[in-house]
């Protein structure tokens, strides 16, 4: 699996036609892939109770379902074929909804609309499970991993295992800003010539949230390939942007010194409990997703820190509603295990909580999720579409099912309405709710 740095930051941004990854039912290697190469040892009972529940599940939504060989049940919506039940069962049986995205990278299930069917139990995520054994979650889901927690050195563990796959993967499926966050359009109708611009619209909403024009000195938490910077400098500002990854701090470097503004920018693989100095901006996009819980004050406490008076921060999250994040917050998911360890999405409510002990202040919130799930189905058309490149990388047919998994399940939260993205404006004021500090 490649993880060099592309040889240019030049991109093919011609369009993108979708198609669906081929089932990875010929081979999965067993060494790079041991959970998804073997069905687990379950239990009868446990199998038992998953076939009972699931089927049930599938039954009352607007999904068809075909069991085996067997003709779909179910009037209508997109159809979901199970070609190993027996396996898929076992699967859920022993790891709940990790079993479910390992059966789909096993190729053990399929459909032509996986979209629409992750938005389907998407949208009725909380009915899916019977409430009394809502109420045995603890006895059954695994817990995140010691190994996992956002400590500094686990932080640099966890951006590792994704942002530093590979730039040159993540160049297959953006668009030439390199820009891996939610878009905002200005049109309903939108396609791959669009998203470049709606990203910039993305970026310049949040720099002018935060007020940064000509001076400002302005810290970004989380660099990204270097966009945010860019744009930043183009108004005049001093920018300083860290970031854990060292794949997209080499890239972002050379974007920003060709574009000549290298005087400007500094790029530090530096975590954002270690930033010293104020700024009269923080920025930060899409970044509290990987803090984790544990250190969402501490992730708050630096931003009210590093903000000089009367200064401004601005960030984009995605977030979930507060019900389902305290349901779901010691729960280690498919996303944890193959996507994002070490994550957790917050809550506009605990979000609010969190500042209360800080100076800081919300004085602007915007939500736009509707729009991640456009962006989010350009990204896997373009993924889907370029297959052969990707595999060309390295990347094997269960890694390419996975990613295919990752970008239609996400999608699929915010198109439901279960995940949301908003831009969040916090001004620092002279006392925190107990008192001046």
């Amino acid at each position: 699996m490649s993880t060099q740095a592309p040889d240019s930051d030049r991109l093919d941004t011609a369009p993108a036609r979708a198609v669906t990854i081929a089932p990875a039912t010929a081979h999965v290697d067993p060494a790079r892939w041991p959970d998804v190469a073997r069905v687990p040892d379950t239990s009868a009972a446990r199998a038992t109770i998953a076939r009972l529940v699931v089927r049930r599940a599938l039954a009352a939504l607007p999904l068809r379902v075909a069991y085996g060989s067997g003709a779909p049940a179910g009037g209508s919506g997109p159809l979901l074929t199970l070609r190993d039940p027996e396996a898929f069962f076992r699967r859920i049986g022993a790891d709940g909804l990790i079993g479910f995205g390992e059966s789909y990278m096993a190729g053990e299930w399929h459909t032509d609309d996986l979209v629409g069917v992750l938005t389907v139990l998407a949208a009725n995520v909380a009915d899916l499970v019977p409430r009394s054994l809502q109420r045995l979650r603890g006895a059954w889901a695994r817990r995140h991993p010691a190994a996992d927690r956002n400590t500094l050195d686990g932080a640099k563990d966890n951006i590792h295992r994704h942002y530093d796959l590979s730039n040159d993967l993540f160049a297959l499926f953006l668009d030439e800003t390199m820009t891996y966050s939610s878009a905002i359009f200005d049109r309903p109708r939108h396609d791959w010539t669009t998203l470049a611009d709606a990203q910039h619209r993305k970026i310049d909403r949040l720099l002018d949230l935060a007020g940064v024009t000509e001076g400002t000195r302005l810290l970004e938490i989380g660099t990204g390939w270097g966009e945010l910077a860019l744009r930043a400098a183009e108004r005049g500002a001093t920018v300083l942007t860290v970031t854990l990854s060292r794949e997209q701090r080499l890239l972002a470097m050379r974007r920003i010194e060709r574009a000549g503004y290298a005087d400007r920018v500094t790029v530090e693989l530096r975590d954002y409990r270690e930033v010293r100095g104020t700024f009269d901006a923080v920025v930060s996009v899409e970044m509290i997703e990987a803090v984790g819980e544990e250190y969402w004050p501490v992730y708050f406490d630096a931003l009210d820190r590093l903000t000089a008076p009367g200064g401004r921060v601005a960030i984009q999250a995605i977030t979930m509603p507060h019900d389902r994040m305290v349901a779901t917050r010691n729960t280690y998911t498919w996303i944890h295990k193959y996507i994002f360890p070490g994550g957790i999405l917050p809550s506009v409510e605990a979000i609010g909580r969190l500042t209360a002990h800080t100076r800081l202040r919300i004085s602007g919130d915007q939500g736009f999720g509707t729009h991640y799930a456009r962006t989010l189905a350009l990204w896997r058309e373009r993924f889907t579409s370029r297959a052969a490149e990707v595999a060309a990388l390295g990347f094997d047919g269960t890694f390419r099912r996975m990613w295919e998994f990752y970008l239609a399940y996400s999608e699929a939260g915010f198109a439901a309405g279960y995940l949301d993205v908003r831009q969040i404006l916090f001004t620092k004021t002279d006392a925190t709710a107990g008192g001046t500090r």
